[in-house]
C-alpha cells in the first residue's frame, strides 16, 4: 500500500501558484513581493492580491524572525510531562493561563496518555533549570512532573510541508 498523505479540506483550495507563494514565504518571509512574484510567475499585482487573500484565509499566521536561542541566553531546552491533580474545566483553564504568561515555555501541547501536559521550557544554566522547574510545579493544579534534559536537537523544524503538486 502506497503512503499517503492525510486528506486536508483547505488543502484542496489551493492551487499550484498558491502552494508556491507559501513555500516562498515559508522558505524566506522576507521576500519582496517583486521577488516573489518573480519566483511564482506572476506579475506583482497578482502576486500580492493571492498572499493578502492566503493572510486573509488564515493559511499565513504572521511573519516573524528566528532568534539564536543561545545568544538571547535560553539555548538548553528540556520537556517537562506534567501532570493535574484533577481534570477539571477550572484547573484547565487556570493552568493554561500561567503557561500563556511564562516566557520560559516554549511549548505546551495536551496531550492523551499517562499525563496530561508536555511543555518545552528553555533555559540557559541549570540554577536557571532549576528556577523554572519551580515556577512550574506551582502553575494552578500540578500534582507530578518529569523532565528530560535535551543533550542534542536532531531535527527542529517550524516549517509545515506543502505539496507540490
Amino acid at each position: 500500500m502506497a503512503d499517503r498523505k492525510p486528506e486536508n479540506k483547505r488543502h484542496r483550495k489551493l492551487d499550484r501558484i498558491d502552494r508556491a507563494i507559501l513555500a516562498a514565504l515559508q522558505e524566506d518571509g522576507r521576500i519582496s513581493n517583486v521577488a516573489l512574484a518573480e519566483k511564482v510567475h506572476l506579475s506583482p499585482s497578482p502576486c500580492l492580491e493571492r498572499v493578502k487573500r492566503l493572510e486573509a484565509a488564515g493559511y499565513i499566521e504572521g511573519y516573524q524572525a528566528k532568534l539564536n536561542a543561545s545568544k538571547m541566553g535560553y539555548g538548553k531546552i528540556a520537556f517537562v510531562q506534567v501532570s493535574l491533580e484533577r481534570t477539571t474545566e477550572d484547573i484547565f483553564s487556570n493552568f493554561k493561563k500561567e503557561v500563556m504568561s511564562s516566557p520560559y515555555v516554549a511549548e505546551c501541547h495536551m496531550v492523551a496518555g499517562g499525563y496530561d501536559y508536555l511543555i518545552k521550557v528553555r533555559f540557559d544554566d541549570i540554577e536557571n533549570y532549576r528556577s523554572v522547574l519551580e515556577t512550574v510545579v506551582r502553575f494552578p493544579g500540578v500534582s507530578q512532573t518529569h523532565s528530560y534534559m535535551v543533550i542534542e536537537q536532531v531535527k527542529v523544524e517550524a516549517e509545515v510541508p506543502i505539496d507540490k503538486s
